[in-house]
C-alpha cells in the first residue's frame, strides 16, 4: 500500500516530517516498508538556459539548441516551436529515466543531441504537451529541477498485516494519522444532485447468493462523456503508481485508493434488459475478463450477470464485454460487499489478484459501501459531464451484524503491565472512533466501527490501547519467577528410559508415518469385528497406501523391515513409540493410544571368528522385553498363552501375552507365515508390542535397596516329567505362591523333548537358591523344604520325577 503525502494532507493535517511520521506509525503497528520521493526520477533533470537556436542541417522542423547547464554546454536537438533564446528550460541529461523512456545521447538525422528538452506532460508534471516547458526566472542553469521547482511529495509504502484492510486507503492511514496527532480527519463533502428520473424505472438489482454478496447497490449516471480525466486526477493516481485510463475508470480507482471500496463501472447500454444478476458460476463455465484471458470458472465462483451472460467476476475483475468504452454514454456504477471466503477462494483457484480482490479477501466495510458509491457517482457527475439518476438501489438481505465487545480494565492493564484508568483507556479506543460506554468501575461497552473487521475480542482492544499509547511506552518488567525444582513428567522419564534400555538392548529407534493403508487389516488377518479396524479415514491422503491412520505399529515396523532388506540389510533390531487412533461412534476425535513396538528379525549376532551366527528366536525378543520391564522396576511379568482371535497375526505356540499385576500391558511372538507373505517379507520376524500407558502407571521409577544376605546360599535342582500341555509358568505360579522364605531364586535351565522322554511330555529342570538374611542354613532345614515343595508340585501337575 503506497501513500503520498500530499494526497495524505488533503485529509489531515501533518506536523511532523516524513521520517518521524513513518516511525510513528511503525510504532503504531502500521510497518513502514519505505519512504521515497515521487519526484526522484527528476533528479538528473536540471534546470538549462537556451544561449542559441539554430537550424537543422537536415530536418525543415527540426533546431539545434545550444544549452547552458551551469557546468558546461549541451547540443541538443529540439523540435517544439514555443522556445526562444534566453529561456529557461528542463533539460533531461542522458541517462535519465523518464515515465515515457530512457533519454540517451544520439544522432538525429545527423546532429548528435546530447540530451532533451522537456514539455510538462513528458515529465509528468502538467498535461501539457504542446510545446516547451518555460520555466520561471527564479532558476539557475545547473541546479535541479526539483529544487528549482520546490518539488517534493514524499510516498509511504506499508507492509500491511491480513488484519488491518481498513488500512488499504489514504482515509485509513489519515485516521491512524490523526489518532497518533490529535488532529482532526477531514472526511471529503459529498453533494448530490440528482435528475428527476427514478432509478427503479432503468434498472434492477436481484441477489441469488446472499451469502456470498450480502449488499449490493448501484447508481446510474447517463449523458457522460468519456475522456481524459484532469490533471489533478491524474497525478493523484499517477502518485501511487496507479496508470490514469479515463476519466471514469479513473474515478473508480481513485475512489478505491481514497476510501478501499472496490467499485466497478459497466456500460449501461450494453447489460442486457438493464439488469444485475448476482449468482454463483458453474463449474467449467468459461468467461473473458477485461485482461483478455478465457477462463474457466471454479464452482461457486460468484458472478455479476445481466439479464442474459456473466459481466464480471465478482470483486476480482471485470468482463471484456461492458468495459467503458469511448463510445459509453450511460454508466452503472456498483458498489457491493462480497463475502471474504468466497473472493479469496475463487481468486486462489484462478491464480489472479487485483487491487479489488486483495481487499475483499480481507474484509471492506460493509456500512461504507453507500459512501464511497455516492463519492464515486459525485466525481463522475462533475469530471464526465452527464446526469444522476434519481435514488440508488441498495439490495442488502443479509445485514452484517453490529460488533459489541466487553473488555475488562484491570484485565487490560494485567496483560499490558501498565496502570492505565478506566477514563484513559475510553480515550485512546475513541481515537480510533470506537464508541465506549462504562458498565461499572472495572467494565467497558465498546463498539468498534462497521471498518474494523479486525476488533472481534477484547484482546483486540487491549492491543489497540497498547498500540495508541505507544508499545515504547510501556513499562519493560519481567514476570515473577520462583525458583522450585520441577517435578520431571513421568511419561518423559518412562519414554527416556525405554529408549534408554532398548537401544542398550541393541535396538534402533525408528519414527514411521501415522498412516498406513487399509488393508492393513486384511493383511494382519483381524476378524470383522477386532477394534483395530475402527480406522479413522483420511480425507486427502498422500498416496493410496495411507488412506487411514493407524491402529498398530506392526505395519510400519514391517515397512521399515522390507526397505531394509532390499538393501541387503536383513538383521534388524526396530523399535518405535508412538501413537494409534480409533475411531470412535459417538465422538468428533478419536481415541489415542500410545504403544511401543519392536521388530527382531535375523541373526542373534554376525558370524565371527570366536561364535557362530545364531538365528533369533522367541526367547531373545521375550528377553527384551523383561530387560525392559525389569529397568522399569515393574512387578514381576507373567506370559501366557493368548486367545487366538485375539493376535492372528503371530505364530500359534510362538506367542505370549504379557502380565503385569494381572493387567494386559502387551504381546510378544513370532510373525505367522502367512503375515509375513501377505507383507512380502520372505524371513522370520519376532515382534512385541507393549501399551505405553500401562509401562507409565505400572512403573515404579523411585527404586528403593533391598538388603544383601551376608550369609551363604545354596542351590537345589528339581528335574520333572510332566505333561507338554502344561506351562511351565505354572510351576513357577506355584512355587511362588507358596509360603517359604528361604527361596531367593527360581531358574529353569532346561526343557527337553524327544526320547527317551515319552511322547505328548517333555523335561523341566528348575533350580532354586536357598538364603536367609539373618543366619547360614543347614542342609537339614533346606533339604526338608525342598521335599515338601517337590512333593506339591508332582501332587499338583501329576508330575515324575526321571528315576520313577
Amino acid at each position: 500500500m503506497k501513500v503520498s503525502l500530499s494526497w495524505l494532507t488533503e485529509y489531515v493535517a501533518v506536523d511532523m516530517d516524513v521520517t518521524a511520521l513513518a516511525e510513528a506509525l511503525t510504532m503504531a503497528g502500521l510497518e513502514v516498508e519505505g519512504v521515497s520521493d515521487r519526484y526522484g526520477y527528476l533528479a538528473n533533470v536540471v534546470v538549462g538556459r537556451i544561449l542559441e537556436i539554430a537550424p537543422h542541417p537536415n530536418a525543415d522542423k527540426l533546431t539545434v539548441c545550444r544549452v547552458d547547464i551551469g557546468e558546461g554546454e549541451k547540443s541538443i536537438v529540439c523540435g517544439a516551436q514555443n522556445i526562444s533564446e534566453t529561456d529557461l528550460v528542463p533539460v533531461a541529461l542522458p541517462g535519465t529515466q523518464l515515465p515515457g523512456g530512457k533519454i540517451e545521447a544520439g544522432p538525429i538525422r545527423g546532429v548528435v543531441s546530447e540530451g532533451m528538452l522537456c514539455s510538462q506532460a513528458e515529465l509528468c508534471l502538467g498535461s501539457d504537451a504542446s510545446g516547451i516547458f518555460i520555466l520561471p526566472e527564479t532558476g539557475k542553469p545547473g541546479t535541479p529541477l526539483p529544487a528549482a521547482l520546490h518539488l517534493s511529495d514524499p510516498v509511504i509504502e506499508f507492509d500491511l498485516t491480513p488484519n488491518r484492510p481498513d488500512c488499504l486507503s489514504i482515509l485509513g492511514i489519515a485516521r491512524e494519522v490523526a489518532a497518533i496527532s490529535g488532529n482532526p480527519l477531514k472526511l471529503p463533502s459529498i453533494e448530490l444532485t440528482e435528475g428527476p428520473t427514478p432509478i427503479e424505472t432503468l434498472a434492477s438489482v436481484t441477489i441469488h447468493a446472499p451469502s456470498h454478496c450480502p449488499r449490493y447497490a448501484a447508481r446510474v449516471v447517463s449523458d457522460v462523456r468519456i475522456g481524459p480525466s484532469p490533471f489533478w486526477l491524474q497525478d493523484r493516481l499517477n502518485s501511487i503508481g496507479l496508470r490514469a485510463i479515463n476519466n471514469v475508470v479513473d474515478v473508480t480507482n481513485f475512489v478505491l485508493m481514497e476510501m478501499g471500496q472496490p467499485l466497478h463501472a459497466f456500460d449501461f447500454d450494453q447489460l442486457a434488459e438493464h439488469r444485475i444478476v448476482v449468482d454463483t458460476a458453474q463449474e467449467g463455465e468459461v468467461f473473458t475478463t477485461l485482461d483478455g484471458v478465457e477462463r474457466r470458472l471454479p464452482d461457486e465462483a460468484l458472478m455479476i450477470c445481466d439479464g442474459n451472460a456473466p459481466v464480471a467476476l465478482a470483486g476480482i475483475m471485470g468482463g471484456l464485454e461492458s468495459e467503458i468504452e469511448d463510445s459509453t454514454r450511460n454508466v452503472l456504477l456498483e458498489s457491493a460487499y462480497f463475502n471474504p471466503t468466497t473472493i479469496r477462494r475463487t481468486a486462489k483457484k484462478l491464480g489472479l489478484t487485483t487491487e479489488a480482490s486483495y481487499r475483499f479477501e480481507r474484509g471492506i466495510d460493509p456500512q461504507g459501501v453507500i459512501t464511497a458509491l455516492d463519492r464515486a457517482a459525485q466525481l463522475i457527475r462533475d469530471l464526465a459531464g452527464g446526469n444522476l439518476v434519481r435514488g440508488m438501489i441498495d439490495n442488502y438481505p443479509t445485514p452484517v451484524p453490529e460488533t459489541e465487545i466487553e473488555v475488562s480494565v484491570d484485565g487490560t492493564n494485567r496483560l499490558l503491565g501498565t496502570d492505565f484508568p478506566q477514563k484513559k483507556i475510553s480515550q485512546y479506543l475513541e481515537r480510533v472512533e470506537l464508541r465506549t460506554m462504562p458498565l461499572d468501575k472495572d467494565r467497558l461497552n465498546v463498539k468498534p466501527p462497521s471498518f474494523r473487521v479486525d476488533l472481534q475480542r477484547p484482546q483486540d482492544l487491549m492491543e489497540e490501547v497498547a498500540r495508541l499509547s505507544g508499545y515504547n511506552n510501556i513499562a519493560t518488567t519481567h514476570p515473577a519467577n520462583q525458583m522450585a525444582a520441577a517435578k520431571q513428567n513421568p511419561k518423559l522419564r518412562v519414554r527416556r528410559q525405554v529408549r534408554r534400555v532398548l537401544s542398550g538392548c541393541g535396538f534402533s529407534e525408528i519414527i514411521t508415518y501415522s498412516f498406513i493403508g487399509s488393508g492393513a487389516c486384511d493383511k494382519l488377518l483381524l476378524s470383522d469385528g477386532d477394534e483395530r479396524r475402527s480406522m479413522v479415514s483420511i480425507l486427502n491422503p498422500l498416496t493410496e497406501s495411507q488412506d487411514v491412520m493407524r491402529t498398530s505399529l506392526i505395519p510400519g515396523l514391517f515397512g521399515a523391515m522390507m526397505q531394509n532388506i532390499t538393501q541387503q540389510n536383513t538383521t534388524l533390531r526396530l523399535y518405535e513409540i508412538g501413537k494409534t487412533f480409533f475411531r470412535q461412534l459417538h465422538a468428533e476425535l478419536p481415541l489415542e493410544r500410545e504403544m511401543v513396538s519392536g521388530l527382531w528379525t535375523g541373526y542373534r549376532q554376525e558370524k565371527t571368528w570366536y561364535a557362530r551366527s545364531e538365528k533369533v528366536d522367541f526367547y531373545d525378543v521375550k528377553g527384551a522385553v523383561e530387560a525392559l520391564t525389569t529397568a522399569l522396576n515393574m512387578p514381576k511379568l507373567r506370559f501366557d498363552v493368548p486367545n487366538g482371535v485375539r493376535y492372528p497375526y503371530y505364530e500359534a505356540g510362538a506367542v505370549a501375552e504379557v502380565f503385569a499385576e494381572g493387567r494386559p500391558i502387551g504381546v510378544v511372538g513370532k510373525i505367522s507365515p502367512q503375515v509375513l507373505k501377505n507383507f512380502e517379507l520372505k524371513q522370520d520376524a519376532f515382534c512385541f508390542e507393549l501399551d505405553f500407558e500401562s509401562l507409565v502407571a505400572l512403573a515404579a521409577l523411585r527404586r528403593s535397596a533391598q538388603p544383601i544376605s551376608r550369609f551363604p546360599s545354596t542351590t537345589r535342582d528339581i528335574a520333572l516329567i510332566l505333561e507338554d500341555k502344561v506351562p511351565v509358568q505354572e510351576i513357577l505360579d506355584l512355587i511362588e505362591s507358596q509360603e517359604y522364605d528361604l527361596i531367593e531364586n527360581i531358574h529353569i535351565f532346561d526343557v527337553y523333548k524327544g526320547a527317551p522322554i515319552p511322547d505328548h511330555k517333555k523335561s523341566v529342570a528348575l533350580r532354586l537358591t536357598y538364603c536367609s538374611l539373618k543366619r547360614s542354613l543347614t542342609d537339614e532345614e533346606v533339604n526338608a523344604v525342598h521335599q515338601d515343595l517337590t512333593e506339591r508340585i508332582l501332587d499338583r501337575f501329576k508330575a515324575q520325577l526321571p528315576s520313577d
